[in-house]
Parts: C-alpha cells; structure tokens; sequence
C-alpha cells in the first residue's frame, strides 16, 4: 500500500510544477504527516526535491528546477548573512577567493571588508558589489548572462582557471542529502562548483538548515571535499 501510495505521487507530481503536502494528502485522502513520511523517502531516492511544504519530481530531461537569484536572496535572509559573517574568519589580505553565484555568497560580498584581496566569480550581483571596493581585484568568469540565476555561464571556464591560483572557493548549493552528497539544480551550476572545488586550496561551503536532507538533479560531490562546512544547523546521519 505504501509503494503504491508513493507510486500516486510520483504521478500527481509529474502532472505540475509543485504540489503542497497539504494538497497531496487531500487527494491522497491520507494524513499530512503520512505523506511527510512518503515524501521523506522519495527525496532519499533521489525521486523529488522538497522546499518550503511542496515538492516537485526531478525530471531528469529537464534540469533547471531551481529558484531564481531574487526568491533565494529573500529566503532565510538572517541566516544566510549571519553564516556569511562566520565565512569572513577564513579570509584575509592577499587571498585569492571564488565565489560562486549563490544568494549566501552575495551576502559574504556584501560584508567582505576593503582590503587586497583577488576575488573570481560568475555571480553578476557579487561583481557589482565587489565594484565598489578599491582594494579588491575583481575577475569575473563573463560568458552568457543567465539572468534567472543572475550568473553569467562560460565554457571556456577551464582556461579561465588554467592561471589563477585558488586559496579559498566559497560556495553553496541546492541541498546536502544524508549520505552526504552536495546536489545543484543544472548542470553547469555543478560543473562550475565541481571544478573550483577539486582546483582550490580550501573550500567552504555555507548552507543553511533548510538545505539538509535535500536533493536536486546534478550531484556536485561530497561533503568529504569540503575544508569546512559553516552553518546554522549540523546534517542528520544515520
């Protein structure tokens, strides 16, 4: 009954772009905390991305499920900033940081201090910011404006790296699931982390507690590549 349960929603899901749990158990004619649970074990399989009480299926031909830059930069807003000031331990003068194009890292932009620094980025709203700063060199990846994302996508981004040593890449993403793997919702957002990730001397990566035991359609790797994790909450293991 259960894998049949989970098989409907699955295919209510399929039919929209989200579903509330409260809509779901409504038509399932079950309890919210039942379908919770279903939910829950979807999600583990990889099947659904959850956010905020709805859920969507991961459609494997049709990877660009993520929230747009300005419904992310709004979301767990004291959170974010506040882990964006822990970040701020790990840098100092003469560093060379990426950052990637998430709300979290716009926030440690907002609050990175006027001092020599290198920062590489793709992230449109971090460049402007970092245009304000006198002492900061600022590089940015150019290429194609994903206005969406507020990001800019290029390519040619191995070359771009090829003579830029990395000390600190400073990023985010879409969910961290139970065994520990890091998801994006494209696959070039996973690609641009994957590569800054596997190029950097050390990496942080700021998350927020909604962002634990979720999933999305591109995996960038695991939590065992990261220097530092920075959060308001801890993952849940089993």
């Amino acid at each position: 009954m259960k894998t049949h349960r989970q098989a409907q929603i699955i295919q209510l899901l399929s039919g929209c772009d989200w579903l509330t749990t409260d809509a779901l158990a409504i038509t399932l004619a079950v309890s919210k905390e039942t379908i919770r649970r279903d939910l829950n074990i979807l999600q583990h399989q990889g099947k659904i991305v959850r956010h905020h009480g709805r859920a969507r299926v991961i459609h494997p031909d049709s990877r660009d499920g993520g929230e747009p830059f300005g419904a992310r930069l709004k979301s767990h807003y004291a959170d974010k900033a506040d882990i964006a000031r822990h970040a701020l331990d790990w840098v100092s003068e003469g560093m060379t940081l990426a950052l990637d194009a998430s709300s979290t890292c716009f926030h440690l932009a907002r609050q990175l201090p006027d001092i020599p620094l290198t920062v590489f980025t793709n992230s449109l709203p971090i460049c402007h910011e970092m245009a304000k700063r006198e002492n900061i060199t600022l590089i940015c990846s150019g290429g194609t404006l994903e206005r969406k994302y507020r990001c800019y996508v290029n390519p040619a981004l191995m070359s771009l790296l090829k003579g830029l040593e990395i000390d600190l890449f400073i990023f985010s993403c879409e969910g961290v699931d139970e065994a520990g793997n890091m998801w994006d919702p494209t696959d070039y957002h996973a690609r641009y982390k994957a590569q800054l990730l596997s190029r950097a001397s050390q990496s942080l990566l700021l998350i927020d507690k909604s962002k634990f035991q979720r999933s999305s359609e591109v995996k960038i790797g695991d939590l065992s590549q990261v220097t530092q994790l920075i959060s308001d909450a801890q993952p849940s293991r089993r």
